[in-house]
């Protein structure tokens, strides 16, 4: 049976793009070695058609988070991992063709997922913890998830799947939708960013007062989405026993998400909602009560604050290395350390703290 035959899943991609581009061919650019077999790339190819709306753009599509062959997980729902990835860029008039960075950086989101498991929706967003695009100066330094705005969600042989869209963000609205949400922001800064279009040039959403409106006014209003958030520097150390008393635990994490955590507590736990932090080798489930106090388990360490010890707390977690108690909560004290941000080739470029 020869390969055109079974690639059932790849031929429902390539259908619904006809859809959008009619008999346009695009560029296209597969992968030579399988990753199964040792290959670099885990995406089996990657599309990048010519578009001219609403702005001349470069719009990629990836070919392997869904099943494009035959049918081969138990799991009949969805195909594969559910999605495929898309990223509109900024086409540059004498462009012909597509900037090679997008499509490494495409790869890079295959290699997250195919080694973590981890999978993208919409509201999603990620800390490139750099430029998107290396050695480039641009602001935008994180990504955020939505839909595609012309790729709807479909069923295929091997089951349903949706085309998830990447978009560039900066740091600032990385916060913003970490304390409100991805989706509010997005929408809120449209006019600047239509098709949700990522252009390396552009400024931060968040300098317009309508868009910083909007966002303070969603904070307010709805708090914040986010009940999980993944801290690289999250540790919880147990007291030791002395002679006559117990020394206090301590929480510690890292700077750079020192001032983002404050933010949540507030956006969460004010509005009744609990924020679970996620490290390495610990989870601290922040729940909003009356009573003061934290309980520890093998699984997680919940720790209950109300209203005054939420500010309190808050008020403390700035991007300064340092430790700390708050006044009603004994028995564990705060430690910030500094935070190293590293290059690829594992250089410190930055120190928080």
């Amino acid at each position: 049976m020869s390969e055109e035959v079974t690639a059932v899943g790849w031929d429902a991609i390539d259908q619904s793009l006809a859809k959008v581009y009619g008999d346009q061919e695009p560029m296209h650019y597969g992968t030579m070695i399988p990753y199964s077999l040792g290959g670099q790339d885990p995406l089996d190819g990657i599309s990048a058609y010519k578009s001219e709306s609403p702005i001349p753009h470069w719009h990629f599509v990836t070919y392997g988070f869904s099943e494009l062959y035959e049918k081969e997980l138990e799991n009949k729902e969805y195909s594969g991992y559910g999605f495929e990835l898309t990223f509109r860029l900024v086409r540059h008039e004498d462009e012909e063709e597509p900037p090679a960075w997008a499509l490494n950086l495409l790869q890079n989101m295959g290699r997250y997922v195919f080694n973590s498991g981890n999978v993208f929706r919409k509201g999603d967003y990620l800390d490139a913890n750099g430029p998107i695009c290396l050695d480039s100066d641009t602001q935008l330094t994180a990504l955020a998830f939505t839909h595609d705005p012309e790729l709807a969600e479909m069923d295929t042989p091997n089951g349903k799947m949706e085309f998830i869209q990447m978009v560039g963000i900066s740091e600032d609205e990385l916060e913003a939708m970490q304390t409100w949400n991805t989706l509010g922001v997005l929408e809120a800064g449209i006019e600047q960013i239509p098709s949700y279009i990522t252009d390396l040039t552009r400024p931060s959403l968040l300098q317009n007062p309508k868009v910083q409106e909007a966002v303070e006014r969603g904070i307010e209003e709805e708090g914040s989405n986010t009940g999980f958030l993944f801290v690289d520097q999250l540790a919880w150390e147990e007291g030791k026993k002395g002679w006559f008393h117990k020394q206090s635990n301590i929480m510690q994490l890292g700077a750079k998400q020192a001032e983002v955590i404050s933010k949540l507590l507030r956006g969460r736990l004010l509005k009744n909602k609990n924020l679970s932090l996620v490290g390495q080798q610990t989870t601290i489930l922040f729940k909003a009560d009356d009573q003061v106090g934290y309980h520890e388990t093998e699984q997680e360490i919940t720790i209950t604050l109300n209203k005054d010890a939420v500010e309190e707390l808050s008020q403390n977690l700035v991007p300064q290395e340092g430790q700390f108690t708050i006044s009603t909560l004994a028995g564990v004290s705060f430690q910030i350390l500094k935070t190293h941000i590293k290059n690829q080739e594992g250089a410190v470029v930055k120190t928080i703290g």
